[in-house]
């Protein structure tokens, strides 16, 4: 059920669409540190993993800078495709890790055809999801809204499966959730 997400180029330019609408909400909130008018600072990435048929504008990251002297900060706006520093798409990071019954042999094979990932990368995605990321602030914080309690040893698919909709659905909303923590780099990145 994933999987069929995961090569659909259509789903990954929606959320390119929604990371529009973040970096114009962001712009026009000007700069956190001194309320400045910010100038647009895209940078190029070079993302993994993405399905075929996406343009160039697909790999650029919104970001913008201060305008004032003397200030000059950067703001990078929260993100939907981009997980902080991973080079696999933030999509991918999490639905691979959220297969079930886990890294099989036969799996492994489709994930590394559909979207090149190793076994060792998958294993190191889900010791992520299950150590680190219950650490970080996001985490704490969508935690005490559930109103039953989420296995974090099956995260992040346990969560998925707690979020309505379509698979679709329930995708988008996990990465609007987990997306403040692609707005700056984390020391939570390290070792993923």
């Amino acid at each position: 059920m994933y999987q069929t997400l995961l090569a659909d180029a259509s789903f990954f330019r929606f959320l390119y669409e929604c990371d529009a609408e973040l970096a114009d909400e962001a712009r026009k909130r000007g700069c956190l540190s001194c309320r400045g008018v910010l100038h647009r600072a895209d940078y190029d990435r070079r993302p993994r993993g993405e399905p075929r048929g996406l343009g160039p504008e697909f790999a650029r990251r919104y970001s913008f800078c201060c305008a004032s002297e003397g200030c000059r900060k950067r703001e990078t706006p929260a993100s939907l495709r981009f997980l902080g520093r991973r080079v696999y798409l933030a999509a991918i990071v999490v639905l691979v890790a959220a297969m079930r019954e886990g890294p099989t042999p036969t799996r492994l094979e489709r994930l590394q055809a559909l979207v090149g990932v190793c076994a060792r990368t998958v294993r190191r995605w889900r010791r992520w999801w299950q150590t680190t990321f219950p650490e970080t602030a996001v985490w704490v914080a969508t935690r005490g809204r559930l109103t039953r309690p989420v296995e974090e040893k099956h995260l992040p698919g346990s969560l998925l499966d707690r979020l309505l909709g379509t698979v679709r659905d329930r995708v988008v909303a996990f990465l609007r959730l987990i997306s403040p923590l692609t707005r700056h780099p984390l020391t939570a990145d390290r070792n993923i």
